[in-house]
């Protein structure tokens, strides 16, 4: 006993009451293609430059070394500026003293111009 409605038949009328509008006759209209705002979005987060994180986090372990992993972390790479997390002062300094080789490393193995810079920041 499915039938179907009759336009403009009560039915419809107190559907449209009910809403407070006509049924939409295109529902894909107001939709926007998420593709056409993915370049926008990751150049606004920094991340256009197409590094994985697990590409940095692999690269830091080899390139720092067992003791020098376990005691920071690869936070971001944003607009080239890679930042490490570093558990204690006496190393942050013992990172600032190896900075220029440090990012000659990372450069060589994430190329030349991904990485502009390595901040150190505590926690």
């Amino acid at each position: 006993m499915n039938r179907k409605p009759v336009k403009g038949g009560v039915q419809e009328e107190i559907l449209r009451e009910w809403r407070g509008c006509d049924e939409a006759t295109d529902l894909n209209e107001g939709i926007h293609i998420a593709s056409r705002f993915v370049d926008a979005i990751l150049r606004a987060a920094g991340a256009e430059d197409g590094l994985n994180e697990d590409q940095v986090r692999s690269t830091w372990k080899e390139l720092a070394g067992d003791f020098i992993a376990r005691h920071t972390e690869p936070v971001s790479v944003k607009n080239g500026h890679l930042v490490l997390r570093v558990t204690q002062p006496a190393m942050r300094f013992h990172l600032e003293q190896m900075k220029p080789m440090l990012l000659r490393r990372i450069r060589d193995q994430l190329g030349e111009d991904r990485i502009q810079s390595v901040k150190f920041a505590l926690g």
